[in-house]
This record gives structure tokens, sequence and C-alpha cells, in this order.
């Protein structure tokens, strides 16, 4: 599977457990919010792919991920490490910010999961199309955070 569709898809699955998403011109909206541009039919296959199904949700029917899936979920520190295998990366110091360069239209995904996996050291991050820059409580923090990022990427 292609990068941008598993990035795409991982946002599907990030959005729809955060949100209710009533229908695909919904999934659309909040996709672009994110930086990802998908037609409709390219909606409707990811949401056949992933086996979306609607469930009742504080009384309104929207998508939600099939129990197999919802189960296996893997972990913000995994899915933060197949994002870094599978994206080339750079990584560079500037204060106490690293600058993570990547390919176009993945940085959200990456500073996503970056968010999710809550290291102590990340104070906050911010996504642009290819790059994230992540915020860092001090210098030792900045060294580990990147050090650690590098050894996910392998």
């Amino acid at each position: 599977m292609e990068v941008m569709k598993q990035l795409r898809q991982q946002a599907i699955r990030d959005l729809i457990v955060r949100r209710r998403i009533r229908t695909q011109q919904e999934l659309a909206n909040a996709l672009r919010d994110r930086g990802f541009r998908a037609t409709q039919a390219t909606i409707s296959r990811d949401v056949a792919e992933l086996g979306l199904v609607k469930q009742a949700r504080d009384g309104v029917l929207c998508y939600a991920l099939p129990p197999r899936l919802a189960e296996t979920e893997p972990s913000a520190e995994d899915r933060l490490r197949g994002l870094l295998r599978d994206l080339p990366i750079e990584v560079h110091e500037a204060g106490l910010l690293l600058v993570v360069r990547t390919i176009p239209g993945s940085a959200h995904a990456l500073a996503a999961a970056l968010d999710r996996a809550r290291w102590p050291e990340v104070v906050g991050s911010i996504a642009g199309d290819d790059t994230v820059f992540i915020a860092l409580r001090d210098r030792t923090a900045r060294t580990r955070v990147r050090q650690r990022l590098l050894a996910l990427a392998g």
C-alpha cells in the first residue's frame, strides 16, 4: 500500500475515533482540514477497505471502526514507529526545536502520531505540509527526542 494511502487511512481511523463523522462528505471535509485531498470515490474505497460500520454514538449514526480493528488498534508508539520507518525523514536542531522534514503531505500524520505518543520531553508540535516543528523543554530533551526519532526510523 502506498504511503499516502496509509497516511490517509490512518487519518480516517483517527478522525472517526475522535469525533462523530456521519457522511462521506463530512469525512472528506475533515480530511481536507488535515491536508489530505481525496475524491468521493477514494473515500468510498477507503471506507470499504477499512470495513467501517455505522454505529449509534450519542443518538447519532456515525462511522466507527469494526470491532476487530478497534481491538487491535496499534499503540501510539507503534503508530509513530510505523510512520517513521515508512517515511524518509531529516531531523535538524534549531534552539529548543527539532525540525523534521519528510515527504509532502505527510507531516501532519507524523505530528499527530507524536502528539498521541505523549512523550514527556515534547511540549508540542506544529505541522506544515512536509515539515514538523517539535518544541522541547530543554537541550537534553532535544537531544534525547532526536535520538529516539532516528532510532524509531531505523
